[in-house]
């Protein structure tokens, strides 16, 4: 036990004297951390959709002197709109230029002296005229409404009944004082989200530097001194339990630093990154202890990949399976986060290789029994005992055999004779 120490401090030294790792984390958490204090320093009510601490004029003169007016041309021959003033109550800083007909409504808009225009031939019909169409034209929704609420008018009119009167009974507001019991997944949904983002680049990074870090003790040979002073176990053991810590220490300060910033800056952000960065503290619990798990589980196996290879550049050749195999259970639970209680993220839930992000998945937006938390968890971490045995064996016998990427299934079937 004690060479596994002895392998660990050493590697975990490595990290903490990586100048790029340490500035790396102190500058995000840094960053992260003084970002949160943002709304004390600059208004940014607009973004945030509040109320802006500031005061701010909000005259039209002032406004058309910044340039914030939009101009937008209305042919009406049926005289629909003679008063404008639905439109532009509607329509905010916007002002209406009227126009004789259709042709120097065209000119207007390719001139570009308006945003866009309208030619209402009568209370159902209307061409809209625009130069370039932006992604997001809202121009059209709100004039439809505006129009269609026209021909309500007059519809009601013809038939003498009081439009008021039958407005307020046709959009009579309906009361409902919500109790949710349970989870509310709609709430929870953001922050489970980025959190098996956060997991998936966790697992990533840090499980190529594992595999890295044996490669490059293969090529310049070193290991060739290490494996005959010390177990082949201690020295992976060693290596992925070191990249363990160092991957929660970092992602913990950075995590720490933006719970905390924004833990103090809530109230200036409106609580409008509640549904990110308000957790719920069992969610943070079964993140540490699932994710910790799904690292180890994969840092195993990136160790053993790293084993096989005696150049860095065919790490990924190697462990392409291994990645593909991420890939297909990070974007399995993204698509499955919207049904956390669906058969396929029960399933995931309680397999290895994906309960370290579906299970507190399921933990924050769904319905889970505490014995099924303690069989996925009882589950992954034999997984990982049974994964670095079998990584242990697989890296002995790797780190000795140099030329061509070793293949896994050879790999496998050499441990068979052995």
């Amino acid at each position: 036990m004690r060479r596994f120490w002895t392998v660990y401090e050493f590697e975990l030294k490595s990290y903490m004297k990586n100048k790029s790792f340490v500035i790396t984390t102190v500058l995000l958490a840094v960053v992260l951390f003084a970002a949160m204090f943002l709304p004390r320093v600059f208004d940014m009510s607009d973004m945030l959709g509040i109320e802006s601490t500031k005061e701010e004029s909000s005259t039209e003169e002032e406004k058309e002197e910044d340039g914030d007016i939009t101009k937008l041309g209305l042919v009406d021959e049926s005289g629909i709109f003679s008063d404008k003033t639905m439109l532009e109550q509607a329509f905010e800083d916007t002002e209406f230029v009227v126009m004789k007909d259709t042709k120097e409504l065209q000119n207007a808009v390719e001139k570009e002296d308006v945003a866009a225009g309208f030619d209402v031939k009568d209370d159902l019909h209307y061409e809209y005229y625009v130069l370039n169409r932006d992604m997001f034209d809202e121009n059209q929704m709100i004039f439809e409404g505006i129009l269609s609420a026209v021909h309500q008018q007059m519809y009601c009119e013809a038939q003498g009944i009081d439009y008021v009167s039958f407005m307020q009974e046709y959009n009579a507001e309906v009361n409902c004082t919500e109790k949710i019991l349970g989870k509310d997944a709609e709430d929870n949904y953001w922050y489970c989200y980025a959190l098996v983002i956060v997991i998936f680049m966790m697992i990533i990074m840090y499980g190529v530097m594992v595999a890295t870090s044996v490669t490059v003790e293969k090529s310049n040979r070193s290991i060739e001194v290490l494996v005959t002073s010390i177990d082949a176990k201690y020295l992976l053991f060693g290596k992925v339990f070191a990249g363990a810590t160092a991957a929660i220490l970092q992602l913990g300060l950075i995590l720490l630093a933006v719970l905390g910033g924004y833990g103090l800056n809530h109230t200036f952000w409106g609580d409008k990154l509640d549904m990110v960065l308000d957790i719920p503290g069992e969610v943070l619990a079964a993140f540490a202890v699932f994710g910790i798990g799904g690292f180890l589980f994969y840092a195993f196996l990136y160790g053993a990949m790293g084993a096989l290879v005696s150049k860095t550049e065919d790490i990924n050749k190697t462990a392409g399976t291994l990645q593909m195999m991420i890939m297909i259970v990070y974007f399995a639970v993204l698509f499955q986060l919207q049904n956390p209680d669906g058969i396929v993220m029960k399933v995931c839930s309680f397999l290895p290789f994906s309960s370290y992000s579906a299970m507190f998945v399921r933990i924050g937006m769904g319905s889970v029994a505490m014995w099924e938390i303690v069989v996925s968890a009882i589950l992954l971490f034999a997984s990982i005992f049974f994964v670095g045995w079998l990584a242990a064996k697989i890296y002995r016998m790797g780190t000795l055999r140099y030329g061509n990427p070793i293949k896994l299934s050879t790999a496998l079937k050499a441990l068979k004779n052995m």
